[in-house]
This record gives C-alpha cells, sequence and structure tokens, in this order.
C-alpha cells in the first residue's frame, strides 16, 4: 500500500482540525489533565488558530493517506513563521502526527520524507524540532533519522510548562548561529 503525501490548503482547514485534534488527543491524553487537554484544543487546534497557520506563507501542511483515508499529517515553518528564531537557513518541523492505528507503518517516515524534499526544495542548511522530553516514541524516530539535541525550550499546554528537546539535523553546510537554552 503505497503512502501519499499531499500539500493541503484552506479547503481542507476542517479534516485538518479534526486530524490535528484527534492526534493530539491520542499522543498526549493519558499523560495530561482533561483541563489542560481542553484548553489546548480550543485555543491552539481551534477553526480560527489553523486557518492562520495555513494562510501563513512561511509554513506548510500535508496529509498522508492511505487507501484513500487520511492518517497522519505533517506541519513545517520555515522563515518567521518559526516558533524559536533559528534564521531563514533553517525550517522547522512544528508538527509530525499519525493515527494510533497506523503506527508501524511507515506513515511518520513518509512524512519525513517530504521534510527532507521540502527542505532540499527551500535549500535550508538545518531542520529542527521540539518533542515532548517524555515523548520516547517520536524521540527515538528523530534520533534514527540523524537528528541530535542541542537544547530545550517550554512548551505550555494550559496550566503546565512543559519541557520540549530541540533536535536538528544538518542537511547542508553550516551550523545554527545561535543555540537555544
Amino acid at each position: 500500500m503505497k503512502i501519499e503525501v499531499d500539500r493541503i490548503g484552506m479547503e481542507d482547514l476542517p479534516r485538518l482540525q479534526e486530524m490535528s485534534r484527534r492526534t493530539f488527543v491520542e499522543t498526549f491524553a493519558a499523560d495530561n489533565s482533561p483541563e489542560n487537554m481542553r484548553r489546548y484544543l480550543d485555543e491552539q487546534l481551534s477553526l480560527s488558530q489553523l486557518g492562520a497557520e495555513l494562510a501563513n506563507e512561511g509554513s506548510r501542511f500535508y496529509f498522508a493517506s492511505l487507501e484513500g483515508a487520511v492518517v497522519g499529517y505533517l506541519k513545517l515553518n520555515n522563515g518567521q513563521a518559526q516558533t524559536e528564531p533559528m534564521g531563514s537557513a533553517a525550517m522547522e518541523i512544528e508538527r509530525i502526527y499519525v493515527l494510533k492505528e497506523y503506527h508501524g507503518r511507515k506513515v511518520a517516515q513518509a512524512l519525513y520524507d517530504q521534510v527532507m524534499d521540502v527542505a532540499k526544495e527551500l535549500n535550508v542548511e538545518q531542520v529542527w524540532l521540539g518533542v515532548w522530553e517524555q515523548n520516547p516514541r517520536a524521540i527515538a524516530f528523530y534520533r534514527k533519522n540523524g537528528f541530535e539535541e542541542f537544547g530545550k525550550h517550554r512548551f505550555q499546554l494550559g496550566d503546565d510548562e512543559q519541557v520540549d528537546i530541540l533536535m536538528r539535523l544538518k542537511v547542508g553546510r553550516g551550523s545554527f548561529k545561535q543555540e537555544v537554552k
């Protein structure tokens, strides 16, 4: 079965919200309070917030589909859209999420392959991301793909300030101009 990865637009906003909310809950609900989850879903994964992100020229979203069904998605940021100021030679993977029942079926890897295609297209030197320190599956995935830790930053989930590990992969010449602590 071939995994299709396609860029999405504003017409896909309702499906993006549905996929964003479902995968976020599947990934994090067991480790966070219902109140903090609800607040995050309402504030960060609302139609208006996701619509603003889709409209941002520095952000790109992609759906992964298997046999016509959307099973995951990806959000990339470059330039000013990055959540940390890493410069124009860097691109951020802000989100790679796959429905739980499709874990282990190479969907995340297909989305990651799309990351590398976009990195090449944009001629960036480095790809970076933040991953929750309590998400060993994701950390292992990024390490397997050559990412290395270089710092940490805070991620606010409702009233819970969490720590994300910052990871990077050099895909071209050069290095980060700054390190985030």
